[in-house]
Order: structure tokens, then sequence, then C-alpha cells
């Protein structure tokens, strides 16, 4: 085990937070439910190119800053290392393994999506783009390139993996992550490329001992869809 591992998983708890990972597991459960039900299960005219509305934009911020609460919630007078809010020690060699880590990610979602496309299945993207409609897309873009990598890479790979790995060794904790992160986006054929893209993610948590270097590789991901877009 490394030592960005080791620090991962401080030993200062008077006792195993079974209650916090109870109510972590109830909410990411919850967040996949809501996902597949209003996905598949509501009837509901499907919304075109949604990142063009500016109602998008603010249904995500609501429902990100409701996670937000939560997530402090469940969090509160955890040590900030559990939750992975540190800067990694070592600094250039973080910085190295996340352009690995995307680099992995850009690839393998290359392969996988001429399998199983998930940017079809999702939506989201727009296949082409309209000038006219800059502003709200810019709105979104910012949602979606930065507050979205920031709470769901706190709720997945900072509070889930801290607290999974007070139970359970590394390995597992990085696997169940990623596969509550590719639930939660309520995607049966996108399914295989998030839980990776999740699980690579993991990883990098787990090997930095820091959620920002995923921060970062999360939120430039989501950016360069977006700017394909426009360069459509």
């Amino acid at each position: 085990m490394t030592s960005a591992a080791v620090a991962d998983t401080p030993a200062n708890l008077p006792t195993r937070p079974t209650g916090r990972l109870v109510a972590w597991v109830v909410l990411v459960l919850a967040l996949a439910g809501l996902s597949y039900a209003g996905r598949y299960l509501l009837d509901g005219e499907e919304i075109k190119d949604p990142l063009y509305r500016w109602s998008t934009a603010v249904g995500a911020l609501i429902q990100y800053g409701f996670m937000l609460i939560l997530i402090v919630a469940i969090a509160h007078g955890l040590d900030r290392r559990l939750l992975g809010l540190r800067m990694p020690d070592r600094r250039r060699r973080a910085a190295g393994l996340a352009v690995a880590a995307f680099a992995t990610i850009i690839v393998v979602s290359a392969i996988l999506s001429q399998f199983l496309d998930a940017g079809d299945e999702q939506g989201l993207v727009p296949k082409s783009w309209d000038s006219t409609k800059a502003a709200p897309f810019i709105a979104n873009a910012i949602v979606v390139a930065i507050v979205a990598p920031f709470v769901e890479e706190l709720l997945y790979r900072g509070l889930g993996y801290g607290l999974l790995t007070q139970f359970i060794s590394v390995i597992p904790a990085i696997v169940l992550t990623g596969l509550a992160f590719g639930l939660g986006h309520g995607l049966v054929l996108g399914l295989p490329v998030l839980a990776f893209f999740g699980i690579t993610l993991a990883w990098l948590r787990w090997q930095t001992g820091s959620v920002y270097p995923g921060m970062v590789v999360h939120g430039t991901f989501n950016a360069l869809a977006l700017v394909l877009v426009v360069l459509k």
C-alpha cells in the first residue's frame, strides 16, 4: 500500500462511522433510483438539446446544491484527509497520474463508445452548435464543467471512498464507488463507460490521497465534450 493510501484512512476516528456510511449508501442509491426512474419509468416528453435551455442550468444547480448540503451534513466533523480535501504531497507525481488517468479515460471511452454510445443515450450534449443560444449554453457549461465535477467527486471519491475504506480494503472501495458513480447517471448502455470513468478517478484518489486531481480530470473531460460541440 502506498503512503498516499495510508493517508486516506486516518486511524484517529473513535469508532467506525457506520451511520455515516449507511447515510451515504442511502443517498447514492436514492440518486441512482431517481435517475433511472426519471429516464425509463416516468412518462414525459424528452427535452431536445437541454444544454440550450436556461431551465436545465437552474434545475442542475438546485440538484447539486441539495446534494452538497447532504454531503456536508453526512461529512460534518470528519477528518479532511478522510474526504480527500487536501493537496497531494507529491504534486508533480499527482499531475502526471492525472494526465495518465485522463488519457486512459479518453482512449477507453472512445473504444467503448463504438459499441455503447453513452452520449446518445444520455442525450445531454447537442449534435451541433447554435450561436443564438450561446448564453444558456455557457451557463450549462459552467455547471457541467465546474459544479458537477466538484460535487460528484466530493460525493463519490471524497466521502464515499473515505467511508468505505474504513470498512473494506482499497480495491473494493475503488470498484464500488466507480459503480455507484455510473449508476447515479441512470444509463444502461453507458454504464460500463461511466463505471470505468469512476473507477479510474477513484484509483487517482487512492494514489494521490486527494480529490482535487480527480476534480480537474473530471472537469476537463466534461469541458472537452462541450468544446467539441462548439467546434462542429
